[in-house]
Formats: structure tokens, C-alpha cells, sequence
């Protein structure tokens, strides 16, 4: 998994007033947990792109004032609004020990049931895994090959020596369905009477005469 270094600086005043400052100067309070004692501390905003807007997990090497932290990033919050983040959790890691981490999805192949018309539904965009750091995969590889109508790949159908699947077995990741298109066409057929077919009443008229 690739690494992301961000720099900070040690943070003096843990108030509200502080961090809103902090932001409004284009820094994220931070805090990173793990050892000894949490430490508070705030970096550049700009340094936060290839961490968060991306589609792959990485590992954090943190720098705050000369003593460096390796990490993961455990939770970002942002604005409603202008998705400016707001605040971000940290987690020291140490090799032996186990992590958790949401790793996000890839589907590769084209699905059977797409290739019928069908269309394909990602139900999830991460998986939740624990393992070891040396285990983790900066992403997952979903193959869809085989799936058709109506069928789903599920959390449970995973399997990646060295790690755990935690999301619940029976959760989705990815699904073919009936487009809409295609459940009209088939309605529409359906309710079309046949070329040359006399309407039921008519039939039973013509019944009548005879």
C-alpha cells in the first residue's frame, strides 16, 4: 500500500474558537490516537487530496514538528454543505499488531447479465477489513464475470488469505438488475395485443352470431 506523508504542527489551544480558526486559515484539527497519549495537532488542508479524494487506501507517515508517526487515517468529518473537512482521526499502527480499514472496490469483467441488458449495481463502494498492515491492499478487486439476472456478490463470498471480511455476509457489494428500459419494453409487449388478434368482446360477438 502507498504512503501518504502529512506535516503538522503541535496545537497549543484545543478550543472551538481555535479550530474554526484553524480552518478558516486552511488547516485541519487533527488528532492521531495509539501509544502512550493522543496528540492534537493541525496540518494543510491542501495535503489532505491524495488521502481522502481517492480510490485507493493508503498508509499516513505522519511529521509533527520532528517526531514522525506511521498511521491510518481513521475518521474525516466534513461540512454538509461545502464537504470543507473539519476534523481528522488518526491511528498509530504497528507491524504485529492488527487494523481495521475500509478498502474501496473495484469490479472488473463485464457481468453475464449485462451483456443480456441488463445493468449493473455497485451496492458498495468499500469493504471493512481487518489484518495485518503488511496484508492490507490499497484496493479490492471484485470480478463480476459470472454474474447474471437477479443475482448478487456478497461479503461473504469474498475470500483474501490474511484478512477479515466485517461487514455482514449477507451485505452486497455489487448486483444485476432489469434496467428500467428493458421492464417497459417487456410491459408494453405485454399489454400490446398480437398482429391480427380480434379483441376479446369482438370474439365473443362473432361467437354469438353463429
Amino acid at each position: 500500500m502507498k504512503t501518504v506523508e502529512i506535516v503538522g504542527y503541535k496545537r497549543a489551544n484545543l478550543g472551538k474558537s481555535d479550530s474554526q480558526r484553524l480552518r478558516n486559515e486552511g488547516f485541519v484539527p487533527c488528532v492521531v490516537y495509539g501509544g502512550n497519549e493522543q496528540v492534537h495537532f493541525y496540518a494543510p488542508m491542501i495535503l489532505f487530496r491524495e488521502l481522502v479524494y481517492t480510490n485507493e487506501a493508503h498508509f499516513v507517515h505522519l511529521n509533527i514538528e520532528g517526531e514522525e508517526v506511521e498511521a491510518i487515517l481513521q475518521e474525516v468529518q466534513f461540512h454538509p454543505v461545502s464537504e470543507v473537512i473539519l476534523h481528522a482521526d488518526f491511528l498509530k499502527i504497528e507491524e504485529g499488531r492488527k487494523i481495521k480499514m475500509n478498502i474501496p472496490i473495484r469490479l472488473t469483467g463485464k457481468a453475464k447479465g449485462v451483456e443480456k441488458g441488463g445493468t449493473l449495481i455497485r451496492k458498495r463502494a468499500s469493504l471493512k477489513i481487518e489484518g495485518l498492515p503488511k496484508d492490507m491492499p490499497d484496493h479490492i478487486d471484485v470480478d463480476v464475470t459470472e454474474l447474471d439476472f437477479h443475482h448478487a456478490i456478497k461479503v461473504g463470498d469474498m475470500k483474501i488469505e490474511g484478512l477479515t471480511f466485517l461487514d455482514p455476509k449477507a451485505a452486497a457489494i455489487a448486483a444485476v438488475e432489469v434496467s428500467r428500459a428493458a421492464k417497459l419494453a417487456a410491459e408494453t409487449a405485454a399489454e400490446t395485443p398480437a398482429a391480427g388478434a380480434a379483441p376479446a368482446a369482438d370474439a365473443k360477438k362473432d361467437e354469438g352470431k353463429k
